[in-house]
């Protein structure tokens, strides 16, 4: 139990951190001050962030009722307040560093294709599916659910990782992808692991879980738009 604590205080000091930092690279001047020094933060608060939720998720999936005492139903805590959370610490961390790799190996694109990079793509899919398979058993559609996007985040990194001749512009692309799905995730974990205690009726609706994954994709949309539009107006020989 003291372990669980300083993880989840620390979870919450650097999360706290994450969502306040999100906005500012977000709607500040891309490739700006603002933009470059808070990006900076977000990105390391989201993998310390990460880092603390794996220790929760370990120690809840040890001891389910002891860490979580007022809450009875052990399986049921074990399946998301340990598999499902440690998943989504996999995809924290993984889409926080992709998203900082994008801008390392911008001009070296096959760095990207690291044995080290490709494994930790292989643990995102197979904690993603892990949390789909717990979500089967306890008849969790939310915790099946959820497991779509580490899914598809691992195959769309491969997908770009592989591509052995992208747009010059393409990392702009992932980088957005995967720092504003990073946001999700600490939104998503905010708003639904903070509803337990304050509306515990609320914390496992769809509906709820929905809000960050919705605002989400319309940031990557909208901002993957732009990159397009700018690069296009550019002409071939520029």
């Amino acid at each position: 139990m003291d372990a669980f604590h300083g993880f989840l205080a620390g979870h919450i000091t650097t999360g706290a951190v994450g969502l306040v930092a999100f906005w500012v690279p977000v709607l500040s001047k891309k490739g700006g001050a603002l933009h470059l020094r808070w990006g900076r933060i977000f990105n390391i608060a989201m993998i310390a962030t990460g880092a603390f939720a794996t220790g929760m998720a370990l120690c809840t999936i040890a001891d389910p009722l002891g860490t979580h005492p007022f809450m009875t139903d052990g399986p049921l805590v074990a399946g998301i307040f340990g598999w499902m959370m440690l998943y989504l610490a996999f995809l924290t961390v993984n889409l926080a560093v992709y998203g900082w790799l994008c801008i390392r190996y911008r001009r070296r694109h096959e760095a990207h294709r690291s044995p080290l990079w490709i494994a930790s793509q292989a643990l995102l899919f197979v904690a993603a599916a892990n949390c789909a398979w717990q979500g089967w058993l306890l008849g969790q559609v939310l915790m099946m659910g959820i497991s779509v996007v580490g899914i598809a985040a691992a195959a769309t990194n491969l997908y770009f990782m592989f591509q052995r001749d992208p747009v010059p512009w393409g990392w702009q692309l992932e980088h957005i992808k995967a720092l504003v799905g990073a946001g999700i995730s600490v939104y998503t974990a905010f708003l639904a692991f903070g509803a337990v205690r304050l509306m515990p009726e609320l914390a496992l609706s769809p509906v709820l879980w929905s809000f960050p994954l919705g605002t989400g994709l319309g940031l990557i949309l909208y901002h993957q738009a732009q990159v397009r539009r700018r690069f296009r107006r550019v002409p071939a020989h520029g």
